[in-house]
């Protein structure tokens, strides 16, 4: 890692380039605002309906799905913000523009963390709000526990991006599809919505081995009126801490392809 007099200066005007995009294409804002609502919308009918069919399933059903819809936001928002930021450059045929700039990978990334934090701020605000006005169910329920929580599942999804852009690097366009692919196939194996026990038995052992299932289990046992556990929320902090570092080294084995064999023509 080398930062300079000049980084700041480089890692604002990287994130200055990616504001410039949301605010000439508006439709990039399509993830951030209005995706944020459907997803309230829809997970939390479907909670509420179960609801209204089964008495004895009481506030959980509804409760579960808006809680499970919410924390998930923070590993979505975090994950697409990282991943598209990038892809911006690729979208764009800017990627050799930037290869050739003094501007450092590490400067980069800053910038890029800059940009994607203000649009998981928004997008968790979102998400808040609707689940507020449309069903009167608040995330801060959730206490104190909410912010370690929240961290882990941020953490992972700044992992994800991080092999996302590396897979673009070595495949180019074609593996763009993992930047949502990659969420989808998270999303059911970590028990978002329900405890990993109502997985098949073959996909449990790979859903304890993902940490956002302790951050989801952490959240449900607290909306349960039971005590802190401490222990799951430790073991997805932790979980998230080795992705991010196995994402970085996936990222420079990449990278260092990347350059040994030429692909930015690829992106040119």
């Amino acid at each position: 890692m080398s930062l300079t007099t000049d980084s700041p200066v480089r890692i604002l005007a990287v994130a200055r380039r990616h504001l410039i995009v949301i605010k000439r294409v508006p439709f990039r804002l399509f993830d951030i605002l209005l995706w944020p609502i459907v997803d309230v919308v829809l997970y939390g009918s479907i909670g509420a309906f179960v609801t209204e069919q089964s008495r004895a399933a009481g506030r959980s059903s509804a409760t579960y799905m808006l809680s499970g819809i919410m924390l998930f936001h923070f590993l979505y928002q975090t994950q697409v913000a990282n991943s598209t930021a990038f892809l911006e450059e690729t979208w764009s045929r800017n990627l050799l523009n930037v290869v050739t700039t003094p501007v450092t990978e590490w400067e980069y990334a800053a910038g890029m963390a800059i940009t994607g934090l203000l649009k998981v701020v928004l997008g968790i605000g979102m998400v808040a709000i609707a689940g507020l006005l449309l069903f009167s169910f608040n995330l801060f329920h959730l206490g104190l526990a909410l912010i370690p929580i929240a961290a882990s599942l941020m953490i992972m999804g700044w992992a994800m991006s991080l092999f996302v852009i590396g897979l673009v690097l070595r495949f180019g366009q074609a593996a763009e599809a993992w930047t949502w692919g990659i969420l989808f196939l998270v999303m059911p194996l970590s028990g978002v919505f329900y405890p990993t026990s109502a997985l098949p038995g073959a996909l449990r052992p790979v859903a304890k081995a993902l940490p956002t299932t302790y951050a989801f289990a952490a959240a449900r046992r607290i909306l349960d009126g039971g005590a802190t556990p401490w222990s799951d929320i430790g073991l997805a902090l932790a979980g998230g801490v080795v992705s991010v570092g196995l994402g970085i080294w996936f990222l420079g084995r990449m990278l260092a392809t990347f350059r040994r064999r030429g692909f930015v023509t690829r992106f040119s």
